[in-house]
Parts: structure tokens; C-alpha cells; sequence
């Protein structure tokens, strides 16, 4: 019995390519070309090769997909690109108008019509597997399908299968790079649907993407394929032990278990190690504690919040390649205990490793981070100061149908998401502090009773 998830790429065209920069990505790590032949070389690719693929007649492997777009023209980039023979043809769905930048004709207009067709193949497709584990969803926030029917699609999913992990790859917009002027508006009503419905949301940051482009890399001038191969190297690690067997295997629900200490704070910081100069690579040694000391690097967050700013309350590490366990728990245990600070103590354990023998693509060793900080508020308080100095274009949002209402209870929402985080930072050093009051009051009542005494 297969583990199976079900692949979505409801999106614009930032997020249709990102999710097809992915197939890519799993496609050669399993040894599969663009028309779904297998021409790999190690059986260890095949044997769970039934989580992302089905098998069609002549021996044909289908990615288990459904791409979605409001407009058709990402659909025909698609077909026409090396990938373009692989997807199933009944799998790739759009219309004709385009969400306009505009969330409520994602949701509630535009999206409402094509939803149901859309609900038709992913039904389909869940019950082609053996034992579906959930759903994976690839969108943008800032645009108007990505976020207005991408956040209508996990409504309703999470309606239809409320027991399935639902897991998003979502892109935030960033403050340098910003396409649309509604931006704010989008994200801030996306956010308030993801609270709710997702189990585990994975945050991408377009600025955060080019900073690593220019910084690490030495990209002078970096391209959407640059940013995207980015994505797909974390989606491909965070997938792994879905995908292979190793050691200490991790699942997208032992993941959300491990990760996710209350409900609603499931907004996750993604990074990926080696990131290397392509002229750099022979000078350094690709070493357990090098990686370490890369991954918590802040440089190497893909959300453009600084990890400093908070304190973990979760992290996993997923390690690919031959490796020994022993220095992967010592180098763990080493960035604990000389950054205790940045990690809550009253979540003891607090970070989780993986491991898969079989490295990605170009490497012998790597490993993908995840980390539950509660500096990740930095990125929703952005987009919620932007969002509160706009009182305009409101007219193209209640003209679709939607209600006022809604806007002050998805702000008001993302305040509350704002407040727990901080909260929850908080939390350990209020207690530290108090305690050493107590101690200064036992203290000061102690001497009081000696001077009395004397």
C-alpha cells in the first residue's frame, strides 16, 4: 500500500511554473524522461514511485497532478515546454478570463465557475490511490487565482476529505518585489483562509529567493527559472521521505505532528544546503557541520523574515546522502546548545531530523531545513501594515459579491496570528524573569529576617 498524494498547482503563472519546476526535479531524480519512460538506473527510484505517479498502459508513468489557471495561455507554456508530453491532457484545466489580480474573482466569481470541474479530476485522481495522505497545493498569494481560487480549492478539499494533511507551497509577496498594487489585499484574505484550512504551509518569499540569487550564489542578474530551481530543490527535500526509503523516515502528518505545537501557528521558514558560486564548489568541503551551519544561516531562509528576530519552536532537518547519524545528532546538539537562546525551552527535543540515503541531483550530500520561528509575524505584520494604509480599490473586490465584513475579519484574523506568535515568543522569558523576581523577593525577605534577628 502506497502512501499517495495528490499534487495541485492551482495558480498563476509564478506558481504554475514553480510547481512544474518540481515535476522536473522528482522526474530526473526518479529516472523518468519527458514522455513518462523510465531510464533510470537503481531500483530504489521505483519503489515508491506510486506516491507522485501513476502508471499508465506501455509502461507510461503520470504525474498524479492537476494544474489549474484562470487564463490559458500558463497551460500552453506548459504543453509546449519539455514537460509538456507527461501531464495528463484532462489534468490541466483553465478558463478564459484571468482572476485580474483581484481575490474575490478567484473566490467567489471567475474561480466559483471553474472549481467544480476542477473538484471533478482531484476526486478522480484520490480515488486512483491506494491510501491517500493528502494534498500538496503549489500558489501565489499575491496574484488573483493563486490566492482566490487556490484558497477556494482548499475549502473545499478540506470540506470533501477533512481528515487528509493539506500542505501548501505558498509564495508571499515581498516588499522589493511586488507585481500588483492589491498585493496586500490578496495575501491578507489568503492568510486568513490558510489559518484555517491548511495543516502545513510552507512560506517562499520572491525577495528573500534573489537575495540568496545575488548573495550566494553570485548571480548577477537572476531569472524566475533561477528563483524556481530554488523552490524546487526545498519542495524536493521536503518531499524525500515521501518519495524514498531511508532511515528515520518522515511523513507529511509525522511531520505536521512534530512541527506543529497549536493549530493556527503552521507557517513554516524553508532553506536548502550546499547553496554554493558555481566557481566556489571546489573550495569547500561539504561536511555535516558545515551544512549545519549553513541551514540556520539567516542568508539561507527563503522567507525574508531573520530568524534572530524570534526563537524557534520547532525545526526539522532532512538529511539526503551518506552520512553518519551520530554526527548529525552531535552537530545538531552543537547549534542548540550554543543558540539556546533562539529556541523555546519549554519545548524540550524541539528539533527533528530525517534521513535518506540517496542524495538529490549534483550532490553527495545535502539537507533541507524547516523551521517553526516566531519571527515569521515580521512577514505577516508587512503585509498588514501595507494592507492598512490602502482604503482604495476596495470597489473591485465588494463589485464581485464580496462583503466588507470580510476584510475586517481577515485583518483582524492576521492580528490575532501576529499576537499568538508573539505571545508564544514571550512566553519562556516572562517566566525566566518572574522567576527571578521571586528569587529577589525570597531573597530580600531572607536578609529582612537575619537584620531582625540580630
Amino acid at each position: 500500500m502506497g502512501k499517495t498524494l495528490t499534487s495541485l498547482s492551482p495558480s498563476c503563472s509564478a506558481s504554475a511554473q514553480i510547481g512544474t519546476r518540481f515535476w522536473e526535479t522528482i522526474t530526473e531524480e526518479h529516472g523518468i524522461d519527458g514522455q513518462g519512460s523510465y531510464h533510470g538506473d537503481n531500483d530504489l527510484q521505483l519503489e515508491r514511485l506510486n506516491v507522485y505517479f501513476n502508471e499508465a498502459s506501455g509502461g507510461k508513468y503520470v504525474p498524479r497532478a492537476v494544474l489549474v489557471d484562470l487564463e490559458p495561455g500558463t497551460m500552453d507554456v506548459v504543453r509546449a515546454g519539455k514537460l509538456g508530453g507527461l501531464f495528463r491532457p484532462d489534468n490541466m484545466i483553465s478558463a478564459q478570463n484571468g482572476a485580474g489580480n483581484n481575490w474575490a474573482k478567484g473566490h467567489y466569481t471567475e474561480g466559483a465557475e471553474l472549481v467544480d470541474s476542477v473538484l471533478d479530476v482531484v476526486r478522480k485522481e484520490a480515488e486512483g490511490t491506494d491510501c491517500l495522505q493528502g494534498f500538496q497545493l503549489t500558489h501565489s498569494l499575491g496574484g488573483g487565482t493563486g490566492s482566490g481560487m487556490g484558497t477556494l480549492l482548499i475549502s473545499k478539499i478540506r470540506e470533501e476529505y477533512p481528515d487528509r494533511m493539506m500542505a501548501t507551497f505558498s509564495v508571499v509577496p515581498s516588499p522589493k518585489v511586488s507585481d500588483t498594487v492589491t498585493e496586500p489585499y490578496n495575501a491578507t484574505l489568503s492568510i486568513h483562509q490558510l489559518v484555517e484550512n491548511s495543516d502545513e504551509t510552507f512560506c517562499i518569499d520572491n525577495e528573500a529567493l534573489y537575495d540568496i540569487c545575488f548573495r550566494t550564489l553570485k548571480l548577477t542578474s537572476p531569472s524566475h527559472g533561477d528563483l524556481n530551481e530554488l523552490v524546487a530543490k526545498v519542495m524536493s527535500g521536503v518531499t524525500t521521505s515521501l518519495r524514498f526509503p531511508g532511515q528515520l523516515n518522515s511523513d507529511l502528518r509525522k511531520l505536521a505532528v512534530n512541527m506543529v505545537p497549536f493549530p493556527r501557528l503552521h507557517f513554516f521558514m524553508v532553506g536548502t544546503a550546499p547553496l554554493t558560486a558555481k566557481g566556489s564548489q571546489s573550495f569547500r568541503a561539504v561536511s555535516v557541520p558545515e551544512l549545519t551551519q549553513q541551514m540556520f544561516d539567516a542568508k539561507n531562509m527563503m522567507a525574508a523574515a531573520d530568524p534572530r528576530n524570534g526563537r524557534y519552536l520547532t525545526v526539522a532537518a532532512l538529511w539526503r546522502g551518506k552520512v553518519s547519524l551520530r554526527d548529525v545528532d552531535d552537530s545538531m546538539l552543537q547549534v542548540q546548545t550554543k543558540n539556546a537562546d533562539y529556541f523555546v525551552e519549554w519545548i524540550p527535543n524541539n528539533v527533528q531530523t530525517a534521513h535518506c540515503d540517496i542524495p538529490a541531483k549534483d550532490t553527495t550530500l545535502g539537507v533541507t531545513f524547516i523551521g517553526n520561528s516566531t519571527s515569521i509575524q515580521s512577514l505577516f505584520t508587512r503585509i498588514n501594515t501595507q494592507f492598512s494604509a490602502m482604503a482604495t480599490f476596495l470597489h473591485w473586490y465588494t463589485g464581485e459579491g464580496m462583503d466588507e465584513m470580510e476584510f475586517t475579519e481577515a485583518e483582524s484574523n492576521m492580528q490575532d496570528l501576529i499576537a499568538e506568535y508573539q505571545q508564544y515568543e514571550q512566553a519562556g522569558v516572562d517566566d525566566e524573569e518572574y522567576a527571578e523576581e521571586g528569587y529577589a523577593e525570597e531573597q530580600y525577605a531572607h536578609d529582612g529576617q537575619e537584620y531582625a534577628e540580630e
